[in-house]
């Protein structure tokens, strides 16, 4: 399951540094992470960086976005070919 940033964002820019996959953009004055590049940081960190960053806890799951563990790893692999 992809991620998004849900309503509280102070635009710190705190999630933007730690994001393996460059997902995370900002859109009209708001911060928006792309589901195509999100991974839950599945194949770079044990934890999702951008969730265990933020200082107001405004980034959950995106229901739209239900994806395996083997499928965002599969994807985290896409993104960064060895």
């Amino acid at each position: 399951m992809a991620y998004r940033v849900l309503d509280g964002c102070i635009c710190c820019e705190a999630c933007v540094a730690t994001c393996p996959n460059e997902a995370i953009s900002l859109d009209g004055g708001t911060y928006v992470i792309d589901p195509i590049r999100c991974t839950e940081c599945v194949g770079a960190f044990e934890t999702s960086q951008c969730q265990e960053y933020c200082p107001v806890d405004c980034i959950g799951p995106d229901p739209d976005w239900v994806e395996t563990r083997e499928a965002l790893a599969a994807k985290y692999r896409a993104l960064h070919p060895a």
